[in-house]
């Protein structure tokens, strides 16, 4: 197989191999879009089975990067990273500061955050050797954007639970989350807070613990999870966990969550509309956490960033009631809106003394 052949492959403009056998780094680097802006996303590192897999995996983050950007009206293209091996046992410093001279070869059209395997102080060891990093700058979370990553997930399914059952919060709700690590847990606060009954999984057994004793999350075993009779279903773990066999076992009228690519394949929108159930498109729920890339970079006041996160759920409403008028599943109607934004707002047209500086609030109507 080769990259062209990929069948994640999307037209993408750069997909570079990187390896440094010092360090035993192996990493994929992969610039989806570049239209509003150079290719912003996570780096992730994972123990993927085989490079085809971390092939498939860079190429299909970095076409939801561009998708995720783009809906949040940010000057920013879709890009991604994955480092090929175990966050707890390869992870060396070396080994982040050779993907930080990674990064940098790209000369600026790759810049790097935190994700998957990933976290700040990882970040700031890339930053030793490069420029292109984000999210490592002081905000209220000491530049960590998975709390930002949390409220609009939270915004999302708030969102999502007026449209489909007609109440204005989750009060009383119940509501299963998938992974309690950086995101899940704080999402599991946001909802909690708001008055949701949340039962949590996680393979980690320390995250599970930390929820259940902190937020009084209701303890589940993760192979029980994806199936419990909830009204919330937040996948906050890895991908593709909506799939031909997953989906036929949801008791979940609404999937809302943070993890990225929940869908196996474009088909599983539409089987999840077939057995009912309300899809919320990961890629514009989950963009808090690059829009607080995106305000940490620029120096933008945490005010203005809150309150463009908070568009978040009215653009969610619109897919969703574009969605209730079509034919066509709600991960279709958001990619719609994508590619109509990224048409319409191409570099060339953003102000030349703002592009860079200031975020771009979607014009929806």
């Amino acid at each position: 197989m080769t990259v062209f052949s990929a069948p994640a492959w999307d037209g993408h403009e750069l997909v570079v191999f990187g390896s440094d056998a010092a360090t035993g780094l192996r990493a994929i680097i992969a610039v989806h879009n570049s239209s509003l802006g150079p290719g912003v996303g996570g780096c992730r590192m994972f123990p993927y089975a085989n490079d085809a897999d971390a092939l498939h995996d860079v190429l299909r983050l970095s076409r939801g990067m561009t998708y995720k950007s783009a809906l949040a009206g940010l000057p920013m293209g879709g890009g991604k990273s994955v480092i090929i091996g175990d966050p707890r046992r390869d992870k060396t410093s070396a080994l982040m500061r050779a993907m930080g001279d990674f990064v940098h070869a790209q000369g600026g059209r790759y810049v790097a955050a935190e994700d998957s395997g990933t976290g700040v102080e990882d970040l700031r060891r890339m930053a030793a050797r490069t420029p292109h990093v984000s999210g490592i700058d002081d905000n209220e979370h000491g530049g960590d954007p998975s709390p930002s990553t949390a409220y609009g997930v939270f915004l999302g399914i708030r969102a999502a639970a007026q449209h489909r059952l007609g109440v204005a919060s989750t009060a009383d709700l119940r509501v299963a989350v998938q992974g309690l690590g950086h995101v899940g847990y704080h999402l599991a606060r946001h909802l909690r807070e708001d008055g949701a009954v949340v039962y949590g999984a996680d393979v980690n057994e320390a995250n599970l613990a930390r929820a259940v004793e902190a937020l009084g999350v209701l303890p589940v075993a993760p192979a029980e999870i994806l199936g419990l009779e909830v009204d919330v279903l937040a996948p906050c773990a890895m991908g593709a966990v909506l799939n031909d066999r997953t989906i036929d076992t949801l008791r979940a009228g609404i999937v809302a969550g943070a993890a990225n690519n929940q869908l196996a394949t474009a088909e599983d929108c539409a089987r999840l509309q077939e057995h009912g159930i309300l899809y919320c498109p990961d890629f514009l729920i989950n963009a808090g956490g690059i829009i607080d890339v995106h305000y940490q970079r620029a120096g933008l006041p945490a005010a203005a960033k809150r309150a463009h996160i908070e568009r978040i759920s009215v653009t969610l409403t619109e897919v969703l009631r574009r969605t209730d008028g079509s034919s066509q599943s709600s991960n279709d109607v958001a990619e719609a809106l994508a590619v109509e934004y990224l048409r319409d707002t191409a570099r060339a047209s953003l102000p030349a003394s703002r592009g860079a500086q200031t975020a771009h609030a979607m014009n929806i109507s």
